[in-house]
Formats: C-alpha cells, sequence, structure tokens
C-alpha cells in the first residue's frame, strides 16, 4: 500500500499563523559510503499543482519519477536548502549527529527563514525554531516527503559523480548502499576515500 502525504500538519500550522513552515528529512543515513544528505523545503500555503498527487517517501518511487518531482518541486517551493556531511565527519562523530548537522546546515540554507519545522522523525535542539518530530512523517507530512524527494535526488547525482572519481566500485549502481556487490567491490579493492570507516569495522 501506497501511503500518501497529505498538508494537514501544515495547514494547522498556519491556522496558528505561522507561514513559512520547512519539511526537513535525510537520506543516506545507512549507506557504507559517501554522505548523509539533508533536504528543507518550504511550501507556499497554497498550491494548485495536479503533481503533488504523485509525492511520497523517496523510498516508495522510482529513480525516474524522484527525477521528475524533483525540479518540480523546487520550482514551486518558497525555498529549498540542501546539505551534506561528508563520510570522514560521519566517522568522526557518529552517523546521527551528522545527520543532525545535516537538517541544520539546510534550514540555514534556505533563502527566507522559517518559523516551524516540520521533521521526519528527529527534533534539532540547537536550531531556535518552533519545531516537531513526526514518526514515519516522509509518509505523512506532504513538507517532509518533498524534503526527501529532494535529498534524495540530490545525494544520488553526487554519487553518481564519485562513481567517475572512483571507478572500481560502481557508485552509481547502488549509491554506496550495502549492496552484496557493494560488500564485494569493497573486499576485492578496499574502502576508497569516501568509505565511512566506522561503518566497515564488521564487513573488514
Amino acid at each position: 500500500m501506497l501511503h500518501s502525504p497529505n498538508f494537514e500538519h501544515e495547514q494547522e500550522l498556519i491556522t496558528q499563523g505561522y507561514c513559512l513552515i520547512a519539511g526537513i528529512d535525510e537520506v543516506g543515513r545507512g549507506s557504507l559510503a559517501g554522505p548523509v544528505a539533508a533536504a528543507a523545503v518550504i511550501l507556499p500555503t497554497t498550491f494548485d499543482s495536479p503533481w503533488m498527487g504523485e509525492i511520497r517517501d523517496s523510498k516508495l518511487l522510482s529513480p525516474a519519477k524522484r527525477e521528475y518531482l524533483s525540479p518540480l518541486i523546487k520550482q514551486i517551493a518558497v525555498s529549498v536548502g540542501i546539505a551534506m556531511i561528508p563520510s570522514e565527519e560521519i566517522d568522526s562523530s557518529n552517523i546521527v549527529e551528522a545527520t543532525k548537522q545535516a537538517m541544520c546546515q539546510a534550514v540555514n540554507l534556505l533563502k527566507e527563514s522559517p518559523d516551524f519545522l516540520l521533521i521526519d522523525f528527529m527534533k534539532l535542539p540547537t536550531v531556535y525554531i518552533p519545531q516537531q518530530g513526526i514518526v514515519h512523517g516522509d509518509r505523512i507530512s506532504l513538507s517532509i516527503a518533498c524534503a526527501s524527494i529532494v535529498a534524495k535526488v540530490a545525494r544520488d547525482h553526487y554519487m553518481m559523480g564519485m562513481d567517475e572519481q572512483y571507478p572500481g566500485y560502481e557508485f552509481s549502481r547502488h549509491k554506496g548502499y550495502g549492496t552484496k556487490y557493494h560488500r564485494e567491490c569493497i573486499r576485492k579493492h578496499g574502502p576508497c576515500e569516501i568509505h565511512r570507516r566506522s561503518f566497515l569495522k564488521r564487513l573488514l
């Protein structure tokens, strides 16, 4: 069953007087290589875009559908911020802190300052903006689902670029996730610079 996110959380906040509501989500948290990425998306308070009915959590969409929707989201959005935290910073802290850092940076990169944050699962205690963490938010909130799509497409493009820089791992194929083929590449070639050493201890 496909879960269709809606604008109900945002509408409730709009009735409370909030106008610039940013949905925030991350991707790449479980990857063995590459950055964790986050996006913050502020949707307009009203819009009439039929394709909005196609928005889902990015994990429920095909790559082609994500590539189709991401530029449409950016076009209609009041503002979009995208940030990535590289593997070495993930190793030096931990994935939870790196995820929060990516989310904070994505908020800071918004051209319009939001007055409320809707965040998938997490809260950002260092960001002094009213906020709500929503469990499975990318399947509930339209703004969060849009953020998940934008973040996923941006990170996928980054990993495709890394495929050219590190040709022995075929990052375009698996985007750094721990597929059987990717694990075989790591065993054959050893880790490269963008692999997360803290994630590879058990594998190696």
